[in-house]
């Protein structure tokens, strides 16, 4: 498309504001050295952060920045965020325990293990994301209206046989492998690796139970964290994909090659596509007036 691309090197898990100083002056950096302007597209807490940035410091980046798409962004809120760190709301400590993982780590958006517990950073990035601190942050701190602007929503899977793989796992079982001894010295560190057998939990499955319990406890459909109501931005031009794709998705999907599936990759360049035409639109109607 004739676009040079940049990934902002921001910690997710650091608070909203301090990211979105953060890509203020990211997006001065590469204004200054290309003499273009940029367009942002975030996915998850990434969009949040970068409506941010423009709403806190639009007066300097109004001729720097061509438009903002945000992809599966709680931009309302996530009800999971208010949820975990709401004490009551979520059933019993272990369930609790697992949402907090969850929506930590797909923040990040990295494929890493999970740790045993979110980190403090982790949990100031949630408490962002709970509909009372966006409620306070949106009533200052108000989107720009010239901005071209897209929201991105979707829906996870909630069909019986993604859920039946969660509820295989819960039942599953996992004995202790005794290795064998070998008389070798190069195997003595082997012996020592037995006793602890990791338990890998499918994305899409863990994302479906997320989207269950959301739509069970509020009637709301969502992809697994964000629903698609707090994900689409009022006065954004909103993209709503047939096919249910969830949450993960965006981070995960091109590593999967399959022909037959939807691609991120794919799916990122039509929003930027259809971002440069809103922009030229939008120009075509300030020269017009």
């Amino acid at each position: 498309m004739g676009l040079t691309c940049h990934i902002a090197k921001i910690h997710s898990e650091a608070s909203v504001e301090h990211n979105a100083w953060e890509l203020k002056q990211y997006i001065e950096e590469l204004y200054w050295g290309s003499g273009k302007r940029v367009m942002l597209l975030g996915h998850s807490k990434g969009g949040v952060d970068s409506a941010a940035a423009l709403s806190i410091y639009w007066s300097e980046l109004e001729h720097k920045v061509a438009g903002l798409a945000l992809v599966q962004s709680p931009y309302g809120g996530s009800p999971i965020a208010s949820d975990t760190l709401r004490e009551g709301q979520i059933a019993d400590k272990e369930t609790r325990r697992i949402f907090e993982l969850l929506i930590c780590k797909t923040i990040k958006g990295q494929g890493q293990a999970m740790a045993l517990a979110p980190k403090m950073g982790d949990m100031r990035a949630l408490e962002d994301l709970t509909y009372e601190k966006r409620r306070q942050f949106i009533m200052k701190h108000k989107l720009p209206e010239g901005v071209p602007l897209i929201s991105f929503s979707s829906e996870a899977k909630v069909a019986p046989g993604v859920l039946a793989t969660m509820t295989q796992i819960a039942h599953a079982e996992l004995p202790r492998l005794p290795f064998l001894k070998f008389s070798n010295s190069e195997f003595d560190d082997v012996s020592q690796l037995g006793h602890q057998v990791p338990i890998v939990i499918p994305v899409s499955a863990a994302m479906a139970l997320c989207a269950l319990h959301l739509l069970l406890r509020y009637g709301e459909k969502s992809d697994g964290l964000v629903t698609c109501r707090d994900a689409e931005v009022p006065g954004s031009v909103i993209v709503r994909p047939e096919q249910k794709l969830d949450h993960a998705w965006m981070v995960y999907s091109s590593k999967k090659k399959n022909p037959n599936e939807p691609d991120a990759t794919e799916m990122c360049e039509a929003i930027l596509t259809l971002l440069v035409e809103l922009g030229k639109r939008k120009q075509e109607e300030i020269e017009k007036s």
